[in-house]
Order: structure tokens, then sequence, then C-alpha cells
């Protein structure tokens, strides 16, 4: 089935049933060109619940039976990061357009080879990193865009919680690329990246778990004029996660939780103001209704989250790691 004589209702399937695919799918109801066709877990049985759950159409006791779905339009990629460039593949193969949870991949050379076979497809692809979507992140785009407050002179971000250690899990597991930088450091990353684009050069230190995956993780990343991000990831504390940039004439703070829908406090002329956005749903829906509009007009890449960005991000995560001889 070509992009161009897609139907207008777009079935999505989602491949890997963890807690981020669950907000996903709750999400996805509320998109009305869109409905939760198929799901696929590696367990049967947990497919069969996620689905009488989110009312998905078809249940998978495995990846590879998702894909080989002809009726299924797009996949959301939901399983842990070291799976992502293969499951990736397996859809793009199959020509079903792909949104792929973030990180893209474990590395530069892995989200080159996703976006290679997505062009040799001539299929949809794209990196799932929602906070780009949602709409307080884009209100501070275009406020730092036009310079409402004049040039960045500082950011400060960060994002951590504290979670037991259990290399069970996947957020502690080094063979499915646990950390915090992975999983939750790549959020400081992304709003330096989308604001003040790559570094000059990038400091970087680390604490690590007994595994050899980090624990937390502190970066300065350097730019012209004395320019700075400071930058943080834990799982060992609870931060603020906040993004902060300190302007020429005021300061823009995307409060706690800035990754997900949150509010803007804007501090200028003595003034302190806080903008809220009426969030009514999770927020998966905003990246979805873009990749659903890029999906039904034929186009295999999007301009927002290009896949220049994505290859910047995952070379800023690869730059880190090499600091860090943080090695998977």
């Amino acid at each position: 089935m070509t992009q161009q004589s897609r139907p207008k209702k777009i079935k999505w399937g989602i491949i890997g049933l963890g807690k981020i695919a669950h907000s996903f799918a709750t999400d996805l109801l509320t998109i009305d060109d869109a409905e939760l066709y198929a799901v696929a877990s590696r367990n049967q049985e947990k497919a069969d619940e996620f689905a009488k759950n989110h009312g998905a159409t078809k249940a998978y006791g495995s990846y590879e039976d998702l894909a080989n779905d002809p009726n299924i339009d797009a996949v959301y990629i939901a399983t842990p990061h070291a799976l992502h460039k293969e499951n990736a593949l397996m859809c793009l193969e199959n020509g079903i357009a792909v949104l792929g949870e973030k990180p893209f991949a474990m590395n530069a050379e892995e989200v080159d080879a996703m976006i290679a076979k997505a062009k040799e497809k001539n299929v949809l692809l794209m990196e799932a990193l929602w906070t780009y979507f949602l709409p307080h992140y884009q209100f501070v785009l275009k406020e730092l865009k036009n310079k409402t407050y004049g040039d960045i002179l500082k950011i400060e971000s960060d994002f951590g919680f504290q979670r037991p250690y259990d290399t069970e899990t996947r957020l502690f597991n080094k063979a499915m690329g646990g950390g915090s930088l992975l999983d939750i450091g790549i959020y400081p990353i992304f709003a330096t990246l989308s604001t003040l684009g790559l570094p000059k050069n990038i400091e970087a230190s680390a604490t690590f778990f007994e595994n050899g995956i980090d624990s937390s993780c502190n970066m300065v990343f350097n730019y012209d004029n004395h320019v700075k991000a400071h930058l943080k990831s834990s799982l060992l504390e609870v931060l603020p996660t906040q993004a902060i940039f300190y302007c020429e004439k005021g300061t823009i703070k995307i409060n706690t939780q800035f990754h997900a829908p949150s509010t803007v406090t804007i501090i200028a002329d003595g003034k302190e103001e806080t903008k809220g956005f009426d969030y009514s749903t999770i927020g998966y829906n905003f990246e979805t209704i873009h990749f659903n509009n890029l999906l039904k007009t034929g186009k295999t890449e999007s301009d927002i989250m290009t896949f220049d960005f994505s290859k910047k991000l995952i070379k800023t995560l690869d730059d880190v790691r090499s600091i860090l001889k943080l090695e998977y």
C-alpha cells in the first residue's frame, strides 16, 4: 500500500508494551484520524491484556508477526533502547511508517542505518521525542527564536528521579541501554540543541552503578561568547526537572517536568508571570497528529524532528559517552 493511497483513518501498531506504550495508546484514542489496530509483545498474555485495555483489534505474541500484518500503516516502537534499530529496520523493510521512541537508537551508526533504510524504502521515519511537539515547548522556541528577551546567555536544565537499583528492569539493565544519560539525560541535551545548536565543546563527568551504567551525569556545553549550558541527569535523586533559559532581558523557565505538559514562567521587567497551556491529554497526541499529517501527505521526513536533528542528538550523546568512557 503506497502512502498516497492510505485510508483516512490510520491504523497504528505498537511494538513493546511497557509504561510509555500505555500512555501513547491512551492518547491515540483522542485522535480522530487514528485507531489502535494491533499491539505486540514477546508475551502473548501481555499483548492480549494490553489490547483489551486499549481496544486494539489484534494482539501479537511476537514483534515479527505485527510487522508482517499488511493492514498496519504506522508503528510506534516502544521497546528498550537496544532494540530500537532492529525493530525499526524490520518495520521499514515491510513498508510500515515508523515512529521510534527516543533515543532513536544506541549510537549514530545505528541511526544512520535506520535513516538509510527509510530513504531506500521511501517510508516515513521519525524519532518520537514528544517534547518538541508540546505547545508549551513550541511557545518557548518561538520566544527564543524571536529574541523577545534578547539572546540566550545561559541554560540550566536537569532531569532526575530515584528508583530502586534493579538490573532486572530496563532502566538499570546495561544490555538494554540503561542508565541516566540515554533515558533522561537526553531531555536536557535536547533542550539545549533545539535552542543553541551543537556546542563548541563538551565537559562531562558521571557516577556509575556497579554494572557500569551511569547513575548520574553532569555536563557543561560551551558555546561562543561564553554562553554555557549546565545539564544534569540522575537516577539517584529527585531533581527539579526544569529548563531555564537566562536571556539578556529576561528569563524563561519551563517548570517541573519540562519535558512533559507543563507551565512556563517568564521573569522580566521585575515581574513574574506563569503561562498555562490547558493540556487535557498526557501529551503524546501532539507528536502523533504531526506524524499522521506527514503520512497522509506522503512525506517521508518530519520538518520539525528532522533526520539532521536526530543525527545531531545521537552524535552528542555519543560524544558525552566517549568522554565518560561509557560503553555498551
